[in-house]
């Protein structure tokens, strides 16, 4: 159960680090672009923005998957 629990907050605290750093980057990109979302669009966002926000998803929810995962030790 420890190691479930230190897996999920490594993973979340790693995704929430990457999101800092790309929201610090990601200030100063001048060409944005609007999604297609079916119901409507977003807002222009630089399109290094999207794809680092996909990588941080991506790291959340394959930690947390992992986490989930992990084997329990039978006593």
């Amino acid at each position: 159960m420890l190691q479930r629990l230190r897996l999920m907050l490594i993973s979340l605290s790693g995704a929430g680090l990457l999101l800092l750093v790309l929201c610090l980057g990601a200030q100063n990109l001048s060409d944005r672009e609007r999604l297609n979302l079916g119901i409507g669009y977003t807002a222009p966002l630089p399109s290094g923005f999207l794809v680092g926000v996909s990588v941080v998803i991506g790291v959340l929810s394959g930690g947390s998957l992992a986490a989930a995962w992990l084997p329990t030790r039978e006593r």
